[in-house]
């Protein structure tokens, strides 16, 4: 076994101080597949809005992971430093620890350049999806990464790496999509408070120097413990840390409001994913099967698929006038090399508006006026407008909730006893009862936990932006270059 003895490897991280790392794992980070993950931007295009906001998947990955380590800490389920770092140790407790903290480690192994900014172009476009080699799996970060894991049997490769040190790249590629064996390992992994939430909020909060996302660690990490449903082990957090819970619920809901959806900075990711669609069509990039072709055959490619990659591939076909013939999509091209300012349309039909997640009706109009107001936008261009006159919809795909609600989790339960329902916060209290967090009436989450943030976004090119302030149909002043 390639593995380098009595040496500490150590990472330095600016959020939690010095990282230990075990041999496999040390392994694993200085492989092509792990080092791709420097040049992908944690956050998408927001750095064109907060500068500092430069950092990378790969750090983000490697606090995952330790994150995964001090929870499991906490619910004794960690085994001791000296069994961890030894490769040759195998014990049922000691292989549980390493695969969650691998399976943390290599959450995002299969990230998109810029991250999600992209990712939601290849999972419309779809290329594998419906064909039998996608098995009807989504074109996503996740599958990519799980892929990644079991088909890279070679010198270097991830499926290698593991086998060789006597670890299933199948059980951790299951972790990595929150379908492994263990229902508390998936929690860890995947729930409205995991190791990969408790590190973004932190992370981002730093790099972008805002107070968004910030909430107490140490004492979140504290209070979880574990608790027995069913003769099964489950997640739970003590009914102390309620309002450390409570202020960590608040300020994803808030981050995700101020920093991701801020159309300030959701307007360049969204332009990306327009032209990044663009190019899937012409293929004037990867599509998602040849993704899965680099990965088996040619990893040396695949590492080159980052943010440099897709950005390169914007500037070279602009500049061979690939783009002349689509105005709409020149100009955005542009605007996103350039960072010139699209516009922001703002239409009483775009407010933002916090929704009753029950109330799906109520819900279904809200968002129907959205689609009828965006619908007769770009019905006017079409019609006045010429080919440099776009718009681009940012209309929420998924609800934006502290926690899904009682009645939500109800309907969608998987598990007869919704305590074994993987992604809620249990609170476990001192007479051993553990409840949904839904379900404590002294919980202000209790309280607000029907409501979704709907926050549309629409954006335009300035030449529309105009036409529409002409025709009455947007708010705002007109835009004079």
């Amino acid at each position: 076994m390639d593995v380098i003895k009595n040496k500490k490897h150590l990472i330095f991280d600016p959020i939690y101080g010095f990282i230990k790392l075990t041999p496999i794992e040390w392994k694993i980070i200085h492989s092509p597949f792990y080092q791709r993950l420097r040049w992908i931007k944690q956050l998408g295009f927001s750095f064109y809005v907060f500068p500092g906001a430069e950092h990378s998947r790969f750090g983000h990955s490697i606090g995952v992971m330790h994150n995964a380590h001090e929870i499991l800490k906490v619910c004794k389920k960690a085994v001791t430093d000296e069994e961890l770092m030894n490769p040759n140790f195998h014990s049922k407790e000691k292989d549980f620890h390493q695969t969650i903290r691998l399976s943390a480690l290599m959450h995002d192994l299969g990230t998109f350049p810029f991250s999600h900014t992209t990712e939601g172009a290849y999972i419309e476009f779809g290329d594998t999806t419906n064909n039998k080699r996608g098995k009807g799996l989504k074109d996503d970060h996740e599958n990519l990464g799980s892929f990644i894991i079991k088909n890279t049997n070679y010198e270097g490769g991830i499926t290698r790496i593991l086998e060789t040190f006597g670890y299933e790249p199948k059980t951790i590629s299951d972790y990595v999509k929150g379908l492994g064996p263990s229902i508390l390992g998936n929690q860890i992994l995947h729930s409205d408070i995991d190791c990969d939430r408790m590190d973004y909020l932190l992370r981002d909060a730093h790099y972008t120097g805002l107070k968004y996302g910030s909430y107490d660690r140490d004492y979140l990490l504290f209070n979880f413990k574990t608790g027995v449903i069913e003769n099964e082990e489950i997640l739970t957090i003590r009914s102390n840390a309620i309002h450390c819970i409570e202020d960590f619920l608040l300020s994803r809901f808030s981050w995700y409001s101020q920093v991701i959806r801020s159309p300030r900075g959701a307007k360049y990711d969204a332009i990306a994913a327009r032209v990044c669609f663009h190019m899937l069509e012409k293929s004037l990039v990867y599509k998602y099967s040849e993704l899965l072709d680099l990965v088996s055959y040619e990893p040396m490619r695949f590492f080159g698929f980052n943010d440099n990659y897709f950005m390169t591939a914007v500037q070279t076909n602009l500049a061979a006038g690939h783009f002349d013939k689509y105005g709409d999509i020149r100009e955005m091209a542009e605007t996103l090399l350039f960072k010139k300012g699209p516009k922001t349309i703002r239409a009483k039909e775009f407010n933002q508006r916090l929704l009753n997640q029950d109330d799906i009706q109520d819900n279904e109009k809200v968002i129907k006026r959205a689609e009828s107001k965006l619908e007769e936008i770009i019905k006017v261009l079409k019609k006045k407008g010429n080919k440099e006159d776009w718009v681009i919809p940012d209309l929420p795909t998924k609800e934006l909730t502290m926690v899904s609600s009682y009645k939500k989790l109800v309907k969608k339960k998987t598990t007869p006893n919704i305590l074994l329902e993987r992604d809620p916060v249990k609170i476990s209290f001192e007479n051993n009862d553990i409840r949904l967090l839904v379900e404590v009436e002294n919980s202000i989450i209790s309280n607000l936990q029907n409501t979704n943030n709907y926050l549309p976004n629409v954006f335009c090119s300035k030449s529309a932006y105009n036409l529409l302030l002409d025709e009455k149909l947007i708010e705002g002043e007109r835009y004079f270059s």
